[in-house]
């Protein structure tokens, strides 16, 4: 979100009218390690590019960015021994590490070889963007193996009209065709192309951050804690951001043991528990913070 917001100022935007728009909290770049919903990434995106009339930013953020921004699906593909073995753990990973609401892998066709990404989500704000956005990634972790000239025979994004599709061309280095799905077309052979700079234990860049997972309960009690620092949450909010009735969000809570004011009891406590023993604030301060409406007790 750091590098979105930078853009959006560079451009003589407003973060925070990009950040409004998207109804994500501004105080989340404070947090760069927060990880949220791939439907609010989407939104964000595409905010920004609203903001600043770039359809080239999300090729702009990726291909600047690399792979060490992954974080560890970066040190998974630096790890690995060959090509072929980064792009296995990727889409092994990918689903635990980082985002399960996205698929990433390798489909082969012959002599070439499909490095694809799809999104599984039901959305269409930013899909496109989005798709960008991952194939320089994408394209950072191929050239890690065979060099930063390295083209693909082709890129493919989903849709039949890519905006701004000339300089997204200039910054990938290669031509963008369309099709069903997105991803890198390359021949075979390259899989077997071997690491030329191995990740080494200890390296900074090695990340141990949680995803949102498939557990409900937990992704609600995520989503909770994002809008602590900003308002206080409400289950028609969190329902809204999950795509979601009240009623419905309420059933599958129901049906997994817990209520959504359970959770929100134990986010507030918890959270309560780190100001009190890392802040010098008072019992009124951090009630204030968590948004409590009864005493804090022991």
């Amino acid at each position: 979100m750091g590098p979105i917001a930078e853009a959006v100022m560079a451009a003589g935007g407003s973060p925070a009218r990009v950040f409004g728009r998207a109804d994500i909290p501004l105080t989340l770049l404070d947090e760069p390690d927060r990880l949220i919903l791939l439907r609010d990434q989407l939104k964000l995106v595409d905010s920004a590019i609203r903001e600043i009339g770039d359809p080239a930013l999300p090729a702009r953020l990726s291909t600047r960015a690399g792979i060490a921004a992954l974080g560890p699906i970066g040190v998974q593909v630096r790890a690995a021994e060959t090509l072929g073995e980064a792009l296995a753990r990727v889409e092994a990973v990918t689903p635990i590490l980082l985002q399960t609401a996205t698929w990433t892998g390798v489909r082969l066709d012959g002599a070439n070889a499909l490095y694809g990404y799809a999104v599984a989500e039901r959305t269409e704000c930013g899909r496109q963007a989005n798709e960008i956005l991952a194939l320089g990634y994408l394209l950072g972790t191929v050239r890690h193996f065979l060099g930063r000239a390295w083209q693909p025979a082709q890129v493919v994004v989903t849709g039949a009209h890519l905006p701004g599709r000339a300089e997204i061309e200039g910054l990938f280095g290669c031509e963008i065709a369309f099709g069903p799905r997105a991803g890198l077309i390359f021949p075979t052979l390259h899989l077997d192309a071997r690491n030329p700079n191995p990740y080494e234990p200890g390296d900074p860049d090695a990340s141990q951050d949680e995803p949102i997972c498939d557990d409900l309960a937990a992704c609600v009690a995520h989503l909770i804690e994002l809008d602590l620092s900003e308002a206080r949450p409400s289950i028609d909010a969190v329902a809204r951001r999950l795509g979601l009735s009240r009623r419905t969000l309420q059933r599958r809570l129901e049906d997994t043991g817990t209520r959504y004011v359970d959770i929100q009891h134990h986010v507030r406590a918890r959270r309560a528990k780190v100001l009190l023993a890392g802040a010098n604030l008072s019992i009124g301060q951090i009630c204030q913070a968590t948004r409590q409406t009864d005493p804090l007790t022991p």
